[in-house]
């Protein structure tokens, strides 16, 4: 059945005609996600006579300059974003030109992360995946140290005490590094209990919150963590730890799912794996995500972008993409068909499904991830939390303070 969906991929034609027009893609990709996209795309030509011209661009690209194009004569007409309900103002709604309720059955879960806050039914994007954070563990490092790693339900705090074994044993300058992003930060954070919103409100600052805050400063001022992680970083600027963990300097980086054919390709010299997130008193905290693509309003050809996408979130091309990318689908039917993933390595596979098991402890126990993956100012929270903790962890800021500022600027985000 598995193969029968991905070769109905082949044969999909948009459900409606269109004029033929030329449409721009800019898209990034962790690993082949736009390689496999543009594939793709050749059914959609040729059965509709449209073309789409795909940009690929790094991911920061995306996170800091697309805004920018959207509001200037130079907006593509579709995108794939991570920036899902942040963007929200410049979505075309696809609503009248697709099947809405296919829309609702196979995508109903992450259609919200794309409307605004309230009263709002809309169908802006397709989710091409699920992502969820969680721990790279390098397996040889520990083996080499004679250090059993903890098992799973076990806490941050043992997993600490693993990392400081494994660093004081092989002399490491560093055991455990996490991306320089509040969307990383978040799922040990709610492990200590953090909640970040109370009815629908970001409050961040509440005692789990101040809990991981002081953890995650002391974790830097003994060492655990390196100085060429948080520290090296400024301002709201995202950073990413990959390179820490990919020349050994960690044992342990804090990412997500989006690695896995990135450290599959390019890890060599150890053995790694993927480890069920730690937990804690507030839970089992990971944060869910993804990417999704989403036309603009500002399109001039805004039915030929809604069948694009439309064509790109039908249940054959969704398959053939999560199969070909090693991803986790974001097709409900499909999430209970299965996904045929015999073409990746064993270390690839296993990742999948522990990450997908990570998702489901965090929809259980911690179900502000998901509200805040949703919020659409987000990606505001994603840079003042680096900022002011980095600050704190440098020793330019008491935490005390870098926790106020938190507060305060994150209530001045939410009042514009």
């Amino acid at each position: 059945m598995k193969k029968i969906i991905l070769l109905a991929f082949f044969l999909i034609v948009s459900s409606f005609s269109v004029n033929a027009a030329e449409i721009k893609f800019v898209c990034y990709q962790d690993s082949n996600e736009c390689d496999v996209i543009k594939e793709m795309s050749t059914v959609w030509e040729s059965s509709t006579g449209n073309t789409v011209n795909i940009e690929t661009v790094g991911y920061q690209v995306v996170r800091e300059q697309l805004e920018n194009l959207l509001e200037s004569d130079a907006a593509p007409d579709v995108a794939r974003v991570t920036n899902l309900g942040g963007l929200n103002k410049f979505y075309l709604d696809l609503t009248p030109y697709v099947d809405a309720s296919y829309w609702e059955k196979n995508y109903g879960a992450t259609l919200p992360w794309y409307r605004k806050p309230s009263g709002d039914n809309g169908i802006y994007g397709w989710q091409t995946q699920l992502t969820v954070t969680g721990p790279y563990v390098n397996v040889t490092m520990f083996e080499d140290a004679g250090v059993d790693m903890p098992e799973e339900g076990s806490t941050w705090d043992d997993w600490a005490d693993a990392l400081r074994q494994v660093k004081s044993e092989l002399g490491l300058t560093a055991g455990l590094a996490i991306d320089r992003t509040a969307h990383r930060w978040a799922g040990p954070a709610f492990s200590y209990g953090a909640k970040f919103h109370k009815d629908g409100v970001p409050i961040l600052v509440d005692e789990g919150f101040r809990k991981f805050s002081e953890v995650f400063v002391g974790w830097h001022e003994e060492g655990l963590m390196p100085a060429e992680g948080w520290p090296a970083g400024a301002g709201t600027a995202y950073k990413n730890a990959a390179p820490l963990f990919l020349d050994g300097t960690v044992a342990m980086h804090m990412s997500g799912s989006w690695m896995l054919n990135n450290y599959d390709k390019n890890i060599t010299d150890f053995e790694w794996k993927v480890v069920p997130i730690p937990c804690g008193t507030g839970g089992c905290g990971a944060m869910p995500g993804g990417s999704g693509v989403v036309a603009f309003s500002s399109s001039k050809h805004p039915e030929v972008a809604a069948s694009y996408i439309d064509f790109l979130a039908q249940t054959g091309s969704a398959g053939h993409f999560a199969s070909n990318t090693s991803n986790i689908t974001a097709h409900q039917g499909l999430q209970k068909l299965g996904i045929d993933y015999s073409g990746v390595s064993p270390v690839v596979s296993a990742g999948l499904s522990t990450f997908a098991a990570n998702a489901g402890k965090a929809a259980e126990s911690t179900p502000q991830a998901y509200w805040f993956q949703g919020y659409n100012k987000n990606f505001a929270i994603y840079g003042i939390v680096p900022d002011y903790i980095t600050k704190a962890i440098t020793g330019e800021m008491s935490l005390d303070d870098a926790l106020d500022a938190i507060d305060a600027d994150v209530a001045a985000k939410i009042a514009e």
